[in-house]
């Protein structure tokens, strides 16, 4: 609609290449605007985390207050909920961190003067998503032993005719797809949120600046429906953080049990 309304050939809509930003160098090796937001989030987290904890006290001001709140959700939500009250304890400090961090690295995608959520780059969500995987695979093997660990993938009481499709289907679901899964859901959302916001901000620049006065006032509405999908985008990007620990506990959760 914006191409049609800008005359056709005078936009040019954002795509995959405007998430390419290098600050320094080129290539594989280059500094990125992805790197740097990343960096920042981690000295952001670190002094949040230190000055929410610097004087705690049985009545919390406002900044312990929030914190243990979210804290809490993590550990009752998506820890002892998920893995249980006997196994989650250890398990808490990945949960947390991976919450925090992925809620905070989301939401700099609606700051202003920042407006980059680092996770619509794939190699952010694959990082972690190495680390989740790495975890549920060890502590299954530790728990149970390898062969242990890998009888669990098929259910007791099936027929023996069963037995090797389902090992097959487990197999390909625990060591390929849950990964897949895990990181293209996250990249995803974050990628075609922030497109969708470039593409109507940029749409309506545009038809403000260079278009014709008929096509000026849906400048206007593409500027009011920015605002509005960056609130929804917020929810989206908690929503993100959430469920991707969420699978995470899941998952350390299957490997943890004593059943499959």
């Amino acid at each position: 609609m914006i191409l049609i309304a800008a005359g056709g050939d005078g936009f040019v809509a954002p795509g995959i290449g405007d998430f390419w930003q290098p600050l320094i160098g080129d290539g594989a090796f280059a500094v990125t605007r992805a790197m740097v937001v990343y960096s920042v989030t981690a000295m952001v987290i670190s002094v949040l985390l230190v000055r929410a904890t610097l004087r705690l006290s049985v009545v919390p001001n406002k900044r312990q207050f929030a914190m243990e709140s979210v804290y809490n959700l993590v550990r009752n939500s998506l820890g002892r909920d998920i893995i249980g009250s006997k196994d989650f304890k250890p398990f808490l400090p990945l949960l947390f961190s991976l919450f925090i961090v992925l809620l905070v690295n989301n939401l700099f995608g609606v700051v202003p003067l920042i407006q980059f959520p680092t996770f619509s780059r794939l190699g952010f969500p694959i990082a972690l998503t190495i680390v989740v995987y790495i975890t549920y695979h060890v502590v299954g093997i530790q728990r149970k032993g390898l062969l242990g660990y890998l009888k669990s993938f098929v259910p007791s009481g099936l027929p023996v005719w069963l037995v090797p499709i389902i090992f097959v289907l487990e197999f390909i679901t625990y060591f390929a797809t849950r990964p897949v899964t895990l990181a293209l859901r996250l990249f995803g959302n974050m990628f075609a949120g922030h497109l969708l916001l470039l593409v109507f901000t940029f749409g309506g620049q545009y038809l403000l600046l260079h278009s014709t006065v008929v096509n000026k006032p849906i400048g206007v509405l593409s500027f009011a429906v920015t605002v509005l999908m960056s609130f929804f985008e917020v929810l989206i990007e908690f929503l993100q953080a959430y469920l991707f620990t969420l699978l995470a506990a899941l998952y350390i959760a299957g490997a943890v049990a004593d059943e499959h």
